[in-house]
């Protein structure tokens, strides 16, 4: 399955794509993204070898997809259920180089998620949880309409220093409402 906004894609994961996801992921110690990714949080490089034992977790799931841009993988985006009997869902992006940030491609693909994610799952509610070191994030979240639902304050030490947990989330009635509509969003 995939979906498209002009050249952004997101999109399962194939066979194909496993040596790209590998060298952004985990290829590298102490990769440049995972400080703004829950850096809070251990990160361990792994072979490549060892990655493809893990490969039933990525090819053709529901919660991982590749985020793509005129053709070349620039991350993932996902959800996990914080309390599936209830479908509390919470979203997840992360784009694995720098070179990609601050270029409203995060935006792009959260817009395609959310939109699938609402008419595939009977959400009441999707969230995102980041902390506020993350400001790029947070700026994404409301720039798609998401609220702060909560923030729990300094539970997250990083370099010697206390972070707030940040709780942004959103309606289906309020996404149905909000300007980026399903109709915008070409399904392949």
């Amino acid at each position: 399955m995939q979906y498209t906004d002009n050249n952004l894609s997101i999109r399962t994961i194939e066979e194909k794509d496993l040596p790209r996801l590998w060298e952004l992921i985990f290829k590298e110690e102490k990769p440049e993204w995972k400080k703004w990714d829950a850096p809070y949080f251990p990160h361990q490089a792994k072979s490549y070898e060892a990655f493809l034992t893990e490969q039933a977790h990525w090819i053709n799931s529901e919660k991982y997809w590749a985020v793509e841009l005129d053709g070349h993988i620039l991350g993932t985006i996902s959800y996990y259920w914080e309390h599936q009997p209830s479908c509390w869902l919470e979203i997840g992006i992360v784009l694995h180089e720098a070179a990609s940030w601050g270029k409203g491609i995060g935006t792009r693909a959260l817009k395609l998620w959310i939109n699938h994610l609402f008419n595939q799952l009977p959400l009441v509610r999707i969230g995102l949880t980041t902390w506020s070191g993350n400001m790029r994030m947070i700026r994404v979240a409301e720039k798609l309409g998401m609220q702060m639902e909560a923030r729990i304050r300094k539970v997250r030490y990083y370099q010697g220093e206390y972070y707030d947990s940040i709780r942004m989330g959103m309606l289906r009635e309020e996404w149905e409402q909000h300007h980026y509509s399903t109709r915008r969003q070409v399904l392949k």
